[in-house]
């Protein structure tokens, strides 16, 4: 307990790096992902593959290979990047795939008449989706958000292997120092686990406030 007590400063650091890595990448990747969804349910063929090349290629790929390819292979070619900035670029890319597919399954849940209706009224299908289907569609798929919400927070300690000082890397360091590892890594085990139970809780809340009754 006291390898914890003692080298509180550096885990708080690299648990002040994870939230940032988690709260950024999920932004990053819940924007992307409502336009890759808008390519998937499109009227217009290329651009619904468009989508679907995306989903398949980033759902069959590690994501430690994109972080090593995205940190290591771009200087390479002359493209130079803060090193967090590019984490959460990556990780953002990555986890839009999952979180378009759950959103693309809420939109498939919405009654195919509440399109039709949009369009009565003159809507645009962009007009129809922002309006009118999307917001549906999210209020059915909280749940799997916030489970992909934990996945992505679990995710994030990839990041260490790139040399980002986040959490895991935080507790590496110190286990370095002290040979300890037992104490050190329970620690940082029960801060992703409250992380992952906050967003239980939040999504939870979230779920039964917003369900739609049918």
């Amino acid at each position: 307990m006291s390898a914890l007590l003692d080298h509180l400063p550096e885990l708080w650091q690299g648990l002040v790096v994870t939230l940032q890595l988690i709260a950024a990448s999920f932004a990053g990747a819940a924007v992307l992902a409502v336009l890759v969804t808008a390519l998937r349910v499109s009227p217009v063929r290329v651009l619904r593959g468009l989508g679907t090349a995306y989903v398949e290629t980033f759902q069959n790929l590690p994501l430690l290979v994109l972080l090593v390819l995205a940190v290591f292979g771009l200087p390479e070619i002359g493209i130079q990047a803060d090193l967090l900035e590019t984490a959460i670029v990556v990780i953002a890319v990555y986890q839009a795939a999952y979180f378009a597919e759950a959103l693309r399954s809420g939109v498939n849940s919405v009654a195919k008449g509440q399109g039709e209706a949009a369009r009565a009224i003159g809507l645009t299908f962009s007009q129809s989706l922002r309006h009118v289907i999307l917001p549906q569609a999210l209020r059915t798929v909280v749940q799997p958000i916030g489970n992909l919400f934990i996945a992505l927070a679990m995710n994030t300690s990839l990041a260490a292997a790139v040399g980002i000082v986040d959490l895991t890397a935080a507790a590496n360091r110190v286990n370095l120092v002290e040979a300890q590892p037992i104490p050190i890594f329970v620690g940082a085990g029960l801060a992703y686990a409250l992380i992952a139970a906050c967003a239980g809780f939040v999504t939870g809340r979230l779920e039964r406030k917003l369900v739609i009754l049918r």
